[in-house]
């Protein structure tokens, strides 16, 4: 039982020393985050960091990959959602989805070029785990094709053309939010205009 509780400790320790440093990610930016803010946000000391970490770029690069999953989530729903309710309604609740996702790793990922060790590192394990936006543009490409087959989208939009410009009008669009503030008109306003342009129903192409 005492080794149980152990384990569960740590393991929670760790759950807190990744919360602090995408706290501080957000705040200060990649560049900006150092083993010595991350330990005193979580209010250890700096060695113990070491114990779950080898240093500061494991820690972030982990940091990083665990944010991934996070991007699939959304289009999970939507996989399933071939040939039930609008299709226009289930990309734009998808969409939605993603771009919460890409507001929440923009900062990150910008930062990323002020650190050339922890971009190649993170390249590497994109590349080995195969992973990266070219997952969820294929979710959105083969969804726009099911519904294509069953003829709810029409047939004249370009599938992988479609899905490429809704996955770039969402990571632009969280760019420009973060870089200047609130866009207008709101995200759930501009996808349903870009979704009904790029994947319009049959009637419509």
């Amino acid at each position: 039982m005492a080794r149980s509780s152990k384990g569960r400790g740590k393991l929670n320790r760790r759950v807190e020393i990744l919360r602090a440093a995408r706290k501080l990610m957000n705040a200060r930016g990649l560049s900006g985050v150092t083993t010595r803010q991350i330990a005193q946000e979580v209010g250890c000391s700096e060695g113990a960091l070491y114990v779950h970490f080898d240093g500061r770029l494991e820690l972030l690069l982990t940091m990083l990959e665990e944010s991934l999953p996070d991007m699939l989530r959304p289009l999970q729903t939507l996989s399933e959602s071939v040939g039930r309710g609008s299709p226009q309604r289930n990309l734009v609740q998808a969409l939605v989805g993603v771009h919460r996702f890409h507001r929440d790793i923009v900062p990150g990922t910008a930062g990323l070029f002020a650190e050339p060790e922890l971009l190649t590192a993170y390249r590497s394990v994109l590349r080995r785990q195969d992973k990266g936006p070219h997952l969820s543009m294929k979710v959105l490409e083969d969804y726009i094709r099911s519904e294509q087959r069953l003829k709810r989208i029409s047939s004249h939009a370009d599938a992988r053309m479609a899905a490429y410009l809704m996955m770039s009008a969402s990571f632009f669009r969280a760019f420009v939010e973060e870089f200047f503030g609130k866009s207008k008109p709101a995200w759930t306003l501009f996808v349903e205009r870009l979704v009904w342009a790029v994947a319009p129903g049959p009637g419509r192409g």
